[in-house]
């Protein structure tokens, strides 16, 4: 097993009426869609730059979106599926995966703009001395997960897309007594009001 921290990036397929579809309340179907690619791509380069170990493209519906393609061609990256499930059963199925051929293991959406290189570098140096590690998002949920080990306990019977889920998770790991680094709150980007965290140029 080797001692990289691998890096799996959730996306969904940037398709309009599909990615980004609160956002599309103020931006409408194809401009989210274009802002939720423009995420994914910035994403991508931040976890490219880290320089953790290898990064990880984990898709849904499937992998045939044509910016998938792209970022497998021109990165190297590999691409997987999401699959069937909650976020929860989902998040714990490719963590686990990597965690069968690494010692620690992030995972991240593309809908923190703030989340860089030096976030990235700093959890993956935390799971070299605790089990866990979570980026709060200032909306109550978690812009960041990353394990050393499976803790199947973190994914069950949480309030998914919930102002709930980072206290949830908390505790469950206090229940289960897990000690678990956090990294500084960041917001991400769901609804038109969160907006004001994208930079301008993105919108354009």
């Amino acid at each position: 097993m080797t001692s990289e921290c691998a890096l799996i990036v959730f996306a969904k397929a940037p398709m309009p009426g599909y990615a980004k579809t609160r956002l599309a309340r103020a931006l409408g179907d194809a401009a989210a869609a274009r802002l939720a690619e423009r995420m994914l791509m910035e994403t991508l380069k931040n976890a490219i730059a880290a320089d953790i170990g290898p990064v990880e493209l984990c898709c849904a519906p499937d992998d045939a979106h044509p910016a998938f393609r792209w970022a497998a061609a021109e990165h190297g990256i590999e691409l997987t599926l999401q699959g069937e499930g909650d976020l929860g059963m989902r998040m714990q199925r490719a963590l686990a995966r990597n965690l069968n051929r690494r010692q620690r293991a992030l995972l991240i959406g593309t809908d923190a703009p703030g989340l860089g290189p030096l976030h990235l570098r700093s959890a993956a140096e935390a799971l070299h001395v605790r089990p866990a590690v979570l980026g709060p998002a200032a909306d109550g949920g978690y812009v960041l997960i990353g394990l050393s080990q499976p803790i199947p306990a973190l994914f069950e019977g949480i309030d998914w897309s919930t102002s709930q889920v980072m206290a949830q998770t908390r505790a469950r790991l206090q229940r289960h007594g897990i000690d678990c680094a956090e990294l500084p709150m960041l917001a991400d980007v769901d609804e038109p009001e969160d907006l004001i965290h994208v930079p301008k140029e993105w919108l354009a």
